[in-house]
């Protein structure tokens, strides 16, 4: 609970230098209607996913079948030779509405009828802004190593194994002078795993950024355009990534065995016997990630013990890995 100071006095001199003050006793505290100014961690996940089958959710605990189209075999022809016919199976997975974040808070009559704002309005607010928070760090924590084997590790790359993008042991130590050139690797090891050249995206860390803006990003051509990024400090496009900006992605710091923590703290179950520090850059496709979610509760209740409300809210949602050959990781110090 915040501690309320009595009001200050404005000092005076002779003749008003009374005993109360007029000060706190004739001027009476005021209270501002605007509300300070809150800032909310940036959110991406569900920018850089694709939400081809949220469908409909009712609840926690719905899943989602998604089926992928089987791969057809292309085989040598003899003339005159028996055709042999393949009976294409299709490959399932399973998208899981596993989880649910909650918000509940309850306001007083009294108290919302002499305050200047709209409690109901501002709690709400910052409350769907702390769940969109919550769930991006979480969906981010359970799927950054989700990628194919070979897009991350010491030997990345599907054809050339030729790319360094880190370890928990050895991670890459990331500077302005080669920071582009990491980035660049992480686009040919999509490139060698076929993945679509549109719609590539790239999750940094705000560290990471400003390397980026030390580096030869500062070069118009590096980014396909006519004007550099340093003049206005924005990052749109890296080679065919769009690139996001996020203080949401997984970390860990330097400690014996210490685990990578999610954006927001709440979450340490990867663990590593590493002791460096180190941070997660991601990079995928669209079709990586898929993600669903769905607000499927938001109530206001008369509070029986009070004159007030409680109002409460779920989302369930569910994240999952549906391409892992279109998801990079590049593991930094």
């Amino acid at each position: 609970m915040t501690t309320i100071t009595p009001a200050a006095t404005f000092p005076v001199g002779s003749p008003f230098n009374t005993s109360p003050s007029y000060s706190g006793t004739f001027i009476p505290t005021i209270w501002s209607a605007k509300m300070n100014a809150k800032f909310y961690a940036a959110s991406t996940f569900a920018d850089v996913c694709n939400t081809n089958w949220q469908g409909e959710i009712s609840g926690q605990g719905d899943k989602v079948i998604i089926s992928t189209p089987p791969t057809i075999t292309v085989s040598n022809y003899t003339a005159g030779s028996t055709l042999s016919y393949q009976a294409p199976t299709p490959d399932t997975q399973e998208l899981a509405i596993d989880k649910g974040k909650y918000f509940a808070f309850q306001i007083n009559d009294v108290l919302a009828y002499q305050a200047q704002p709209e409690l109901i309005d501002v709690f709400s607010a910052d409350a769907a802004q702390q769940m969109r928070v919550a769930i991006d760090s979480n969906s981010w924590y359970n799927t950054f190593t989700g990628g194919s084997s070979s897009n991350k590790g010491a030997t990345a790359g599907a054809k050339s194994a030729s790319y360094n993008l880190g370890t928990d042991l050895a991670p890459v130590t990331l500077t302005a002078s080669n920071v582009l050139q990491k980035i660049l690797e992480m686009a040919s090891v999509l490139d060698e795993q076929n993945t679509p050249e549109s719609d590539r995206w790239l999750v940094i860390d705000p560290l990471t950024r400003a390397l980026l803006m030390q580096s030869n990003l500062a070069q118009a051509q590096f980014m396909g355009d006519a004007t550099s990024p340093v003049r206005n400090g924005l990052i749109g496009m890296i080679d065919r990534f769009k690139v996001y900006v996020t203080n949401q992605m997984p970390r860990a710091i330097a400690g014996s065995n210490t685990p990578w923590l999610s954006g927001d703290g709440s979450e340490n179950s990867i663990t590593s016997t590493s002791g460096l520090k180190r941070r997660a850059i991601v990079a995928g496709h669209k079709s990586a990630l898929t993600f669903a979610s769905q607000i499927t509760k938001m109530e206001t209740i008369r509070n029986p013990n009070d004159f007030g409300d409680y109002i409460r809210s779920l989302n369930v949602y569910g994240f999952k890995v549906v391409k892992p050959e279109s998801l990079a990781l590049l593991i930094a110090a």
